[in-house]
């Protein structure tokens, strides 16, 4: 019996073990990282994203429509639509006018030249008004379908200036109101020279210290731009001087000096108080006034100085 002997064939060659690979490391720029800390989810961050892009693109073709002028076509287009429609300015109701003329807020008020109720300007058309000076303040809003509103606060007469032959009525803070005429003038103290109006205030709170003189005051020039002469009703002169302090101090004293001693009214012509430390009295001469005022204005000076001695030695 043969034997028979089976061959193995040889097991092939071991490969060398791969190393494992390594990873790559992936490399995160800055700007993700910046994103990555940010308290927002990335998907928020991107519709952000895209509405300021949105906006922007919208903002520059608003200023390219300005530019070129379609935005104003447009505008145009649209009050003539309203116009047509029949939104119109027809009306205007005029609020709070007592002594102003009515007729000329009506010719500021349909001065516009498109009278479509979308076309009329209220902020522009307040500003046409503030120009007329009886109007304090103003304030104009619609009422559909063809009214204008116009609340007006006026201003109240406080003077009359009289400049350059001219006379006008003006406020207190000196604003002029209109012109007036000799016989139309009202019963106000008339201020007279140039910048006297813008002194008014002033000159209000200067009487202010003496209320028992203000209604006893006729009128009062502005001397130099630096002073005021006062003149009362009864035909005398004070002449204050230079400086709202010393001229308050001045006015305080005289209106002492006449409750004391009743100087207005007794033919004295002018009282000058200009020096502080003087007070000077002028008198009518012989025959200007009769024998019985003058001496009237001696007995007042006289009774001027024993109040002035007898306060300086207290």
């Amino acid at each position: 019996m043969s034997s028979t002997r089976i061959k193995r064939a040889k097991a092939p060659p071991r490969r060398p073990a791969r190393a494992p690979r390594r990873r790559k490391k992936v490399q995160t720029s800055r700007l993700d990282s910046f994103i990555n800390a940010l308290p927002i989810s990335p998907q928020r961050l991107q519709k952000v994203a895209n509405w300021t892009i949105g906006l922007g693109l919208f903002a520059a073709f608003g200023l390219v429509a300005h530019a070129t002028g379609v935005t104003a076509k447009v505008q145009e287009e649209w009050a003539q639509v309203v116009g047509r429609a029949g939104f119109q300015v027809k009306k205007v109701e005029v609020v709070g006018a007592d002594r102003i003329d009515r007729l000329k807020v009506y010719d500021i008020a349909l001065a516009q030249k498109d009278r479509s109720m979308a076309a009329v300007d209220l902020d522009d058309l307040r500003g046409d008004l503030m120009q007329y000076g009886w109007i304090k303040d103003a304030r104009v809003s619609r009422r559909l379908p063809d009214t204008l509103v116009v609340d007006i606060v006026e201003r109240t007469p406080a003077a009359i200036w009289q400049h350059s032959g001219r006379l006008s009525l003006i406020d207190d803070k000196g604003v002029v109101l209109e012109p007036v005429t000799v016989a139309t003038m009202p019963d106000l103290p008339l201020v007279i020279g140039p910048r006297a109006n813008e002194q008014s205030q002033q000159l209000d709170t200067l009487l202010a210290e003496a209320s028992s003189l203000k209604e006893l005051l006729a009128g009062a020039t502005w001397v130099g731009n630096r002073r005021w002469d006062l003149r009362f009703r009864s035909g005398e002169t004070l002449s204050l001087p230079e400086g709202e302090p010393e001229a308050k101090a001045a006015l305080a004293k005289f209106a002492h000096l006449d409750g004391a001693n009743r100087l207005l009214g007794r033919g004295i012509l002018r009282f000058d108080m200009r020096d502080p430390g003087r007070f000077v009295l002028r008198l009518p001469h012989e025959g200007q006034v009769a024998p019985a005022k003058l001496d009237e204005a001696r007995a007042a000076v006289d009774a001027v100085a024993a109040t002035t001695a007898s306060a300086e030695k207290g």
